[in-house]
């Protein structure tokens, strides 16, 4: 096998438990096992690695979980920019005409472009998953003593005596699909290639959530109608659901992070908050500059 070369896609993101349940078979629950960490709680670890739980739901669970990192990184990404093309919008004292049409084309172009992004990005790392491990596949069938010996080398680097290291990898390598997810975890650092992923409905989902979730904070201006809500009024609105999304989807975003809610909470909103105080200063430096663009 070959180092990892650097410019290649890789498998950066964090697997969500239900993923790392499907692939491993642990019985551990995973949560409250990183919950008796950090409260150095050992009993609580014990029962956590104690405790079989898997079952159906769950295995059903990893199909649809997959998605849903898709669904919260294109959420929060809807959100952030539409907001911030609002507070430009008011920062500017453009019309709600204007926030609206800016509001909608970003929406959809930006949407288009994350989605496409994210096709064009899973499609790549997939297809060099897929070649790497055919590659080392096709290296291990043709000659299993030069990958033995990368496999021993590696352990002996990391601390175990050669004799271990070549225990270990003799009867590792006697099943032959496991010792090849072993050398790709541990030559390239790549998980093996779940056939199962679609980059085409990655890319859907990311397009999704990011016109369902980049459209609250134009909501008190669609149905401003209905509401009443002058445009102080409105903007408070947006300003006000724009911070209630965000604090939802930060806390589910710690879910991939291994973050606190809390935290990851917090730095969403604080990371849109910054978005959107930039662009209305930079707006209303500019409108200022011109001698102002239009009234409200």
């Amino acid at each position: 096998g070959e180092s990892h070369s650097a410019g290649a896609p890789s498998r950066t993101h964090a697997m969500s438990e239900s993923e790392i349940r499907q692939r491993d078979g642990a019985s551990r629950d995973l949560n409250a096992a990183r919950a008796a960490f950090d409260t150095g709680d050992v009993d609580a670890s014990r029962q956590a690695h104690e405790a079989n739980k898997i079952h159906s739901t769950e295995q059903h669970a990893g199909e649809s979980g997959k998605y849903v990192k898709s669904l919260v990184f294109g959420g929060l990404d809807g959100i952030i920019t539409t907001f911030a093309v609002v507070a430009a919008s008011v920062g500017g004292s453009l019309s709600t005409d204007v926030i609206l049409l800016m509001g909608f084309a970003n929406l959809v172009a930006d949407g288009l472009s994350m989605g496409f992004g994210d096709y064009l990005s899973s499609q790549a790392e997939f297809e060099y998953t897929r070649a790497e491990h055919k590659r080392e596949k096709w290296e291990l069938d043709n000659y299993p003593e030069g990958e033995k010996q990368e496999m021993v080398e590696l352990y002996v680097k990391r601390g175990m005596t050669e004799s271990d290291a070549q225990s270990v990898i003799e009867v590792m390598s006697k099943y032959k699909n496991f010792f090849l997810d072993v050398m790709m975890v541990e030559e390239l650092g790549l998980l093996p290639p779940d056939e199962t992923d679609s980059p085409a409905k990655n890319g859907l989902v990311t397009f999704t959530a990011f016109v369902v979730f980049g459209f609250i904070p134009l909501t008190p201006y669609v149905f401003q109608g209905a509401t009443g809500g002058g445009f102080t009024a409105n903007f408070v609105a947006a300003c006000f659901l724009t911070a209630l999304t965000m604090l939802a989807l930060g806390a589910a975003k710690a879910k991939f992070t291994n973050q606190s809610m809390s935290k990851s909470a917090g730095l969403m909103l604080l990371n849109g908050g910054l978005a959107a105080v930039a662009a209305y200063l930079v707006s209303w430096g500019i409108a200022s500059a011109m001698g102002g663009v239009s009234a409200t």
